[in-house]
């Protein structure tokens, strides 16, 4: 069994590949990531990661005020360093009257894209290649954060909306209303003219085609989405949803053969507990992985009053969701990547200075599960962590992210500014991701 004392430094050049081919009398290697069955392989040697979410890339890649390219160079550095080679990106937000929505945003109600955040993004892409770096970027979101499917249908019914979180419409009314999206078709027509404009656009850093771009691993349909909230709900809406999934994953197809596409989806938690309904939207052959999200204290796996006295269960229901995506994946036959997990720090601070111990524990379960998988032939082929702060830090005392901050972090402004991002100073968190990406680099060239 290879443990991850037995890693050698250099293993994290080559994670992304995890494998060197004979070059003699080879053709050009396939530069871009393909599915196999229920692998990811790159140059034909599989790709299995260790990712990270950063969400706002495209933010710190503005040549404007919003952004810092200097500070984004060195957040992709400390990433490399930590054995990063996946990134997944926010690829849209829309200018929304929700309270806690995102501003600036890369698109409006017309077609007045963000020139600022477009070429964020461009410049965001470049670098993440010099680096070796692969991107998966979400097109649009179930939550209000970056404005999101919400907005459009704003944009289309004379400006009605409702906040999540408002006292006034209290859970489930948030999903449920968001889901009218999908049998909207003026609100869906406005997102796919933002699908067509970004997935056919060229970059102005690199003079190359998104569509031809060896940077982008997948284009995610959204961040999170989901049928509805409620069955009530959701159950009527599921013609939709799944048509909105297979037509609009065709559409991309049709712009670039070269890139894969997945959903978004949570897993059963975004499939309203059915699998039935995961399965379903995923059944397209136009979807080419299964993804899954494992948030132990938004699901009230974890107490955030007595994280010692709950977290061997909130560990245990962890393992039981990752292990029953795995088998999902098996037997759809497609690749599995867990693409979102996150974890409080101990106490529930939000400060650097907070200590990590359980979370560390936690990142550790997804990181065996993965590894594991890998040395078994199983479906997980990479793990993207919620998320990289970096540098960052709250502009606040509250940790309340405010209109006009430009410190970025990891977490979205909907959320306290620390709660579950990694700071560049979480030695003991880096040090866990980095011993990983060797982990998995060494099973690669077994």
């Amino acid at each position: 069994m290879v443990t991850r004392r037995t890693m050698l430094a250099g293993t994290l050049a080559t994670s992304a590949t995890l494998a060197l081919p004979d070059t003699a009398n080879a053709a050009p290697a396939d530069p871009f990531v393909r599915r196999k069955g229920t692998q990811l392989t790159l140059a034909g040697r599989p790709y299995r990661f260790a990712g990270a979410n950063l969400w706002y890339g495209a933010y710190l890649g503005a040549a404007n005020a919003i952004g810092n390219r200097d500070r984004l160079h060195r957040e992709l550095d400390a990433l490399a360093q930590t054995g990063v080679t996946n990134l997944r990106l926010l690829a849209s937000s829309e200018a929304s009257p929700l309270k806690n929505a995102v501003s600036p945003s890369f698109r409006g109600p017309g077609s007045d894209w963000n020139p600022a955040l477009l070429t964020g993004l461009d410049h965001c892409l470049m670098e993440m290649g010099k680096r070796g770096m692969k991107a998966v970027l979400y097109l649009t979101n179930f939550w209000e954060w970056s404005g999101g499917m919400m907005t459009y249908l704003s944009y289309v019914n004379g400006g009605r909306y409702i906040d999540m979180g408002d006292p006034a419409h209290p859970w489930p009314e948030f999903p449920d209303a968001t889901s009218a999206f999908y049998e909207t078709p003026a609100a869906v027509a406005l997102y796919r003219d933002w699908v067509r404009a970004l997935v056919g656009r060229t970059n102005a850093a690199t003079g190359v085609r998104y569509a031809e771009d060896p940077t982008i691993m997948a284009w995610q349909l959204a961040n999170e989405p989901r049928p509805g909230g409620s069955d009530a709900v959701a159950v009527p809406r599921l013609p939709a949803y799944y048509a909105w999934i297979r037509d609009t994953a065709k559409l991309i197809k049709t712009i670039d053969r070269n890139h894969l596409v997945s959903t978004g989806n949570e897993g059963l938690k975004g499939s309203i507990m059915r699998e039935d309904v995961y399965r379903d939207a995923h059944a397209a052959p136009e979807i080419d992985y299964l993804t899954a999200h494992i948030w132990p204290l938004n699901w009230s796996w974890l107490d955030a009053a007595d994280i010692p006295g709950t977290h061997d269960s909130a560990m245990a229901q962890a393992g039981e969701y990752i292990d029953l995506h795995t088998g999902y994946a098996e037997g759809y036959g497609k690749p599995l990547v867990i693409e979102e997990f996150g974890y409080p720090r101990d106490g529930g601070g939000y400060d650097p200075e907070a200590s990590t111990h359980f979370r560390d524990a936690y990142y550790g379960l997804i990181h065996d599960a993965v590894e594991k998988s890998a040395r078994f032939g199983g479906p997980i082929v990479g793990s993207n962590f919620w998320a990289w702060n970096g540098e960052g830090r709250a502009a606040h005392g509250d940790h309340r992210f405010r209109s006009g901050d430009t410190a970025w972090l990891g977490d979205p402004p909907h959320e306290p500014q620390g709660w579950y991002g990694v700071y560049d100073s979480d030695a003991s968190t880096r040090a866990i991701v980095r011993d990983h990406a060797a982990a998995l680099a060494a099973i690669g060239v077994q």
